[in-house]
């Protein structure tokens, strides 16, 4: 006997779609309502734009089979640009990262993108974020310098050393992003470990 369909919660799928803007970084139960309440009031075209887009999207995009950043072929544009320089490698923690690099326009290797950093204290291990495959991809023969461009936070230094000492075992030149007092600034605004770093690493 097929069961009679209950009818859907009064409220159910407003519930939902917060819930579901909940899972974006940074966004709390407030901004997701705010968020779901300007969608479904003033722009039902854009929410369902919004809907098509997400879908499309988790449908299509996968990993790079070279770099692995974001891509919707096997290989992405940038490792099939013969322009790049094969010699230098950046390695990043996500795609947001390489896109800035990209938007600075003083680099033109290639990357490998970690999908993340280690992080003990959440359980995050060097075979969490596929340093296998990184140590595999700069050891092809090919790659002269690995240049470690994670971030500055303390999961990301812990990362940068570890690939380092990795690197270097397998006879790869490791090279740091350097650390200095951001174009524009005045030094008395300018935090104390920065200006450390920055004096540390003057040339």
């Amino acid at each position: 006997m097929t069961p009679t369909p209950q009818p859907a919660r009064p409220g159910h799928a407003l519930e939902e779609l917060v819930e579901a803007l909940r899972r974006l970084p940074g966004v709390g139960v407030k901004s997701a309502q705010r968020m779901a309440y300007h969608l479904l009031q003033h722009d039902r075209p854009g929410a369902l734009h919004l809907s098509g887009a997400l879908r499309q999207a988790a449908q299509s995009v996968r990993h790079c089979s070279r770099c692995h950043t974001f891509t919707e072929a096997d290989v992405c544009s940038t490792c099939a640009d013969p322009r790049r320089d094969t010699r230098l490698l950046a390695v990043v923690e996500t795609p947001a990262d390489q896109a800035a690099l990209e938007r600075s326009g003083s680099y033109n290797g290639l990357y490998f993108v970690l999908m993340g950093r280690i992080s003990p204290l959440d359980g995050v291990g060097t075979t969490d974020i596929g340093v296998e495959r990184l140590l595999q991809r700069a050891c092809d023969g090919t790659v002269e310098e690995v240049v470690l461009a994670t971030g500055f936070t303390a999961e990301g230094e812990l990362t940068a050393q570890a690939l380092a000492t990795a690197l270097k075992a397998r006879g790869l030149k490791a090279t740091r992003l350097a650390r200095g007092v951001p174009v524009g600034s005045d030094l008395e605004y300018v935090d104390l470990s920065t200006i450390a770093y920055a004096l540390h690493d003057r040339r």
